[in-house]
């Protein structure tokens, strides 16, 4: 997001170990998770700028349960990566802003960090992406702009040398600050100062077929300006919108137009065949005094109507075929990012895995709750519905859990061999 730190990687918390399981001798307080009846499809960034986090091994279970099959990191943990390994969760891994300069003069070292940090992986965790830099055209630094393009080029050749192009795409993930232009969606244009560094990284994607990722943040938009940004337009809530004069497309919500106005951009670079994936969106749900919108019923909202315009597997108005591939910012509100209080305030989840609010999606989030022992048994789970009529899905959240104890099972004498304390 433009308000980060650049740099991709993130310092550890206290998260560590590895293997999908509950473990004697981890903290006591018990994860509580949502577990969803239908499967979303939707992923998430599971940052880790805290000291606070449950460890690899409860955040897998946590998100199986969820039924979240795709994660974007912002490093290339060895410990969350062993923890998924043997399940169906994709990965999109991070390499740091700092290594973007010694990669882009000698692909060697591009090579060796892949055969350090993903090589060890595969195929046991689905590696699918390495995300090289974070938002590098949105800082300052112009010489790190210069180093983006080669650095990305050295990782996707040394995946092709390693005999893993096919299987792990190379991207990388801007701020909205790349935009020029955004209004209306159909005039969107890059900012002529980057038009010599996103026009080849264009290209490049086009060659080797890879996304083209955002991160777009409505909340920004209406936290400058509350006093003329629509509340409903940015929260997708029912509204009167606005019509693209050049297309007559009528817009609802400020997300499809952010996106709309990417694809615009790119169309003028000369491109039709990119995908946009939006790699960030959210809303945080504490704030500073100064800062507009950051509550918790906002970021409930957010979510809970993107979430269910995720379920709904549509595109935007300039690309209706096209559904939006999303990953939701952020799993766990991070105690220890820099910056104004909502950086610390975007998760769905407190570090202990309660909900900081409830996006209602479905209208039914049975409550799930482990103890900490990990030997599960039924007089450990505890099942709460709002509703008596959810009841019927009793049966379906039981499956979900089954299928989660029996993946436990598989990997649980790896997970103490390997544990480390967190």
């Amino acid at each position: 997001m433009a308000t980060k730190v650049a740099k991709v990687v993130e310092p550890r918390g206290a998260s560590g170990g590895g293997g999908v399981a509950f473990l004697k001798g981890e903290a006591q307080d018990p994860i509580n998770s949502s577990l969803q009846v239908q499967s979303l499809s939707f992923g998430i960034n599971y940052g880790q700028i805290a000291n606070n986090l449950p460890s690899p091994s409860r955040v897998a279970v946590l998100l199986q349960s969820l039924n979240v099959s795709r994660v974007k990191l912002y490093d290339a943990d060895p410990n969350v990566l062993q923890a998924f390994a043997n399940s169906e969760v994709d990965f999109i891994i991070g390499l740091g802003n700092e290594y973007l300069q010694s990669m882009s003069t000698d692909p060697l070292k591009a090579q060796s960090w892949i055969q350090q940090h993903v090589q060890p992986h595969l195929p046991q965790t689905k590696i699918t992406c390495i995300n090289v830099g974070n938002e590098v055209l949105g800082g300052t630094d112009t010489q790190l702009w210069s180093y983006l393009l080669p650095a990305m080029q050295s990782v996707y050749r040394a995946l092709v040398n390693l005999g893993l192009s096919k299987q792990v795409a190379v991207t990388t993930a801007h701020s909205l600050t790349i935009l020029g232009n955004s209004y209306p969606p159909s005039s969107g244009s890059f900012r002529q100062d980057l038009a010599q560094y996103i026009q080849p990284i264009l290209s490049f994607h086009s060659q080797v077929n890879s996304p083209f990722l955002i991160n777009a943040y409505p909340y920004f938009a209406y936290k400058d300006n509350p006093g003329e940004v629509s509340i409903e337009y940015v929260l997708f809530q029912p509204n009167s919108g606005m019509v693209d004069s050049v297309t007559n497309l009528h817009y609802d919500n400020m997300l499809d137009a952010q996106i709309d106005a990417v694809y615009s951009a790119i169309k003028v670079m000369g491109h039709s065949d990119i995908e946009v994936r939006i790699s960030e969106t959210g809303w945080p749900s504490k704030g500073d005094a100064n800062e507009a919108g950051a509550t918790p019923e906002n970021a409930g909202i957010y979510n809970g109507n993107l979430m269910r315009k995720i379920e709904e597997k549509k595109g935007t108005p300039a690309k209706t075929q096209v559904p939006i591939d999303i990953y939701v910012f952020a799993l766990f509100n991070e105690d220890l990012k820099p910056g104004p209080a909502s950086e610390r305030n975007y998760g769905l989840y407190y570090p202990n895995g309660t909900q900081v609010y409830d996006i209602g999606s479905q209208g039914y989030l049975p409550q799930l709750t482990f103890s900490a022992d990990s030997n599960i048994n039924a007089s450990h789970i505890h099942l709460q519905f709002s509703e008596p009529s959810h009841c019927v899905h009793i049966i379906m959240c039981l499956l979900e859990l089954i299928y989660s104890v029996n993946f436990l099972g598989g990997v649980r004498h790896a997970d103490r061999s390997n544990m480390k304390n967190s």
